[in-house]
């Protein structure tokens, strides 16, 4: 059995309240009993890529780091050169990362165009995927920033990856991938992609409304309290349940 926590779009932005979000996740997870096996970032780290704002967050997850394996992957909102000093990786191109934890192994992709919202993987990413796949010993989970499917949220699924067939290709030329993981949509999700789960979390941040709860196609709640993902996986497949972590009494929109 392998456990992950999932969570996305820290947005850390020197502002007290974005601290405050993040440091209820920190600890939270901080607390369990018997601590996941790695907790999983897909990005949006930061804002705006500021420095100070790396630095806010590498001092907020420090005791999360110290007690279990923390793994991060770039967003649309992040810096790849900040990323890059942040997570300890020198050198250049998109910053792919193969991070093994227990039997399965999580391959963390670069999906930033600097400038755009939209994601896209790049050649280079690809071919990395593809070859790290097919050397991976057992199950693989790959996780991104940007959703490869459509999730029901107008705004957000025109701003998603824009590539999904090349991804679509290169998975299916193989079949130990366990499941998909994602951020960036801000909203607690499972959907399905070249046949396999997708499973997107929830933003620290906010949480976007579907259009049929607010008569609009975008409305970032900021009101709905903090939540995380936990996914188990075993020989029956990966199980997904989500938790409240502490309605911190906001009323802002």
């Amino acid at each position: 059995m392998i456990t992950f926590a999932h969570i996305s779009d820290l947005h850390i932005d020197g502002s007290a309240r974005q601290r405050d979000r993040t440091r209820a996740v920190v600890e939270y997870l901080t607390s369990l009993r018997i601590p996941v096996d790695a907790v999983l970032v897909t990005g949006d780290l930061t804002d705006s890529g500021a420095a100070a704002d790396y630095a806010t967050v590498a001092e907020l997850v420090a005791p999360l780091a110290e007690r279990t394996r923390v793994l991060w992957c770039p967003g649309n909102h992040d810096d790849r050169a900040g990323f890059r000093a942040f997570a300890g990786i020198d050198r250049a191109g998109p910053v792919n990362q193969a991070v093994q934890v227990g039997q399965a192994v999580v391959l963390l992709c670069d999906s930033l165009i600097p400038g755009s919202s939209e994601g896209e993987l790049s050649e280079a990413t690809l071919e990395w995927l593809d070859s790290s796949i097919a050397a991976a010993g057992g199950p693989v989970f790959v996780a991104l920033h940007h959703p490869p499917a459509p999730l029901e949220l107008p705004a957000l699924d025109r701003i998603a990856l824009r590539n999904p067939e090349d991804l679509a290709s290169v998975l299916g030329r193989h079949g130990n991938v366990a499941g998909i993981l994602c951020g960036h949509a801000h909203t607690a999700a499972a959907t399905s992609f070249a046949g396999l789960p997708v499973r997107v979390a929830p933003g620290v941040k906010s949480t976007a409304l579907l259009p049929f709860e607010v008569g609009d196609e975008y409305v970032m709640s900021l009101d709905h309290p903090v939540m995380v993902m936990f996914h188990v996986y075993t020989s029956r497949g990966l199980t997904t349940h989500h938790r409240v972590v502490r309605d911190l009494g906001e009323s802002a929109h």
